[in-house]
């Protein structure tokens, strides 16, 4: 029996995990990390701790699984996309990792948008100048560290500092990428226009590779600090949202991925390259080789019923909140949540952007609220999917939801109800590592494809029908579509 691993660097955690050549997970071991926000919008990691981490949960892995490193086949890759990784000539980090979710990179946003030209930028990369993504975090460690630029000789992502741990190599992939703004999303290669106009040097990005393709092998120094063998091939793999949507089945254009996270993601695969003219969706390179993909991303999904718990029902289990929400009518009788307590990026790119309840009446009880809660990030989601809509979706597609919010029965209709879409479970909650796994599964000659390998490892549970309150949630998500106009102005001021 073949195995394959999958390792996930995430903000978190980094995780090992081990499959077999059926998809049955045989063991998963997982290393708490350290983030640290020395600043106000900062946040950093130590990649030192990445390498710390991931070589402990291999090593646990191997052991929880009774397997030796001779008995992986493959290793694949993800974690967390935009980090910033500077290395000098010897390979050494120059500095903490600036992370996805650090803010600091205002002023360069501006510039590379100046620079490149606002149209012309997301006609190459696919997006916009976004704070989160590479590219305006090395032009700020320019503006503000000009020793440690100076002495910069490589950059890399998070999970290909691990990669080059592992395997003494420079690599990324195609996926990871395109989360940089340096890529050439198009032609899947690095933009020699993007760079030259922003006077990054090229030699300073590693060769981008397909996610299923085999970009290097287990180095001694490798096997010696995590129990692999060496000459084990690690594969491209893909970013944290690419290797997820894989571990969903979300390779082809007539599967659609719909993730309720801490943050809710929409991920509808694309047979060619396209882009949404406004920049209000990602659009990327799958990790799968010749497909690309439209992303919508609310920041705050369950985070936004995380935080409504912990502020108004710390005492309640989470059970019996959504067991209020159930006995609440549908549509909230006329109770509005808007989910953007931490800023919201599709469709608004508008870091201003506030959470908010509307119509509340002295009628509205704690069950209102909490179904409002679950029905304002159903519309948030909703929003992504009509822009992937607009874009043309196919004729028959069937959405797979995954995430710890997707578990709540009570949510899931509401969702598939917003959406006007039935909704499909699926046999595996492991996301990204998944994923990753299953990338190694076809460099590995275990599958002639993602598609070939997702078919005979995923299987598809309980599907949610759409219900009887489709046609209310559809005249309610206008109402809630003009809020935000609305309020935009009121934000700002705020």
């Amino acid at each position: 029996m073949p195995y394959l691993m999958g390792l996930d660097i995430s903000t978190t955690g980094a995780k090992a995990l081990i499959i077999d050549g059926g998809g049955a997970v045989i063991a998963v071991a997982n290393t708490p990390q350290p983030i640290s926000q020395p600043k106000p919008l900062w946040s950093e990691q130590n990649p030192a701790d990445w390498w710390d981490g991931i070589s402990a949960s291999i090593r646990a892995a191997l052991a929880e699984s009774g397997l030796k490193g001779a008995d992986i086949s493959a290793i694949g890759l993800t974690g967390q996309m935009h980090g910033l990784v500077l290395l000098d000539e010897t390979g050494e980090a120059l500095r903490p990792s600036i992370l996805w979710n650090d803010q600091r990179t205002g002023a360069q946003c501006d510039e590379m948008t100046e620079r490149v030209g606002a149209r012309r930028l997301i006609e190459l990369t696919g997006n916009p100048a976004v704070t989160g993504f590479t590219a305006p975090k090395i032009l700020w460690v320019r503006d503000n560290e000009p020793d440690v630029y100076a002495r910069a000789r490589q950059v890399l992502l998070p999970k290909d500092y691990i990669r080059f741990k592992l395997t003494d190599v420079y690599a990324t992939d195609l996926a990871g990428a395109s989360g940089t703004s340096l890529l050439n999303v198009a032609e899947r290669a690095w933009s020699a226009e993007v760079m030259g106009a922003l006077e990054i040097p090229a030699e300073w990005m590693p060769p981008a590779h397909e996610g299923t393709a085999i970009t290097s092998t287990i180095s001694a120094a490798g096997a010696a600090a995590t129990g692999l063998q060496v000459g084990t091939p690690v594969v491209g793999g893909g970013g944290d949202q690419a290797a997820g949507a894989i571990g969903m089945g979300c390779v082809t254009p007539d599967k659609i991925g719909v993730t309720v996270g801490t943050s809710g993601v929409v991920f509808a695969p694309l047979s060619r390259y396209a882009y949404e003219n406004e920049g209000r969706l990602h659009a990327f390179c799958h990790a799968v080789p010749d497909t690309w993909h439209f992303m919508g991303v609310m920041l705050s999904a369950a985070g936004s019923l995380q935080w409504y718990k912990d502020t108004f029902a710390a005492e309640m289990d989470f059970d019996a909140l959504l067991a209020e929400a159930a006995e609440a009518p549908a549509g909230s009788e006329g109770l509005f949540f808007l989910p953007y307590l931490t800023g919201e990026r599709s469709p608004h790119p508008d870091p201003l952007a506030r959470g908010a309840f509307i119509g509340m009446t002295s009628r509205h009880s704690r069950g209102h609220m909490t179904r409002a809660v679950l029905e304002g990030v159903a519309f948030g989601l909703k929003d992504s999917f009509t822009l992937i809509a607009q874009a043309g979706l196919p004729d028959q597609f069937e959405a797979r939801i995954s995430g710890g919010g997707a578990k709540s029965p009570v949510w899931q209709g509401i969702i598939a109800d917003v959406l006007g879409a039935p909704l499909v479970n699926i046999n595996t909650t492991e996301g990204g590592a998944f994923g990753a796994a299953i990338l190694a599964s076809v460099a590995a000659g275990l599958f002639d494809d993602a598609a070939a390998a997702c078919d005979a490892m995923i299987q598809t549970a309980e599907e949610v029908a759409v219900g009887a309150d489709v046609d209310l949630y559809a005249e309610r998500y206008e109402i809630y579509r003009s809020l935000y106009p609305a309020l935009q102005a009121t934000f700002a001021r705020l």
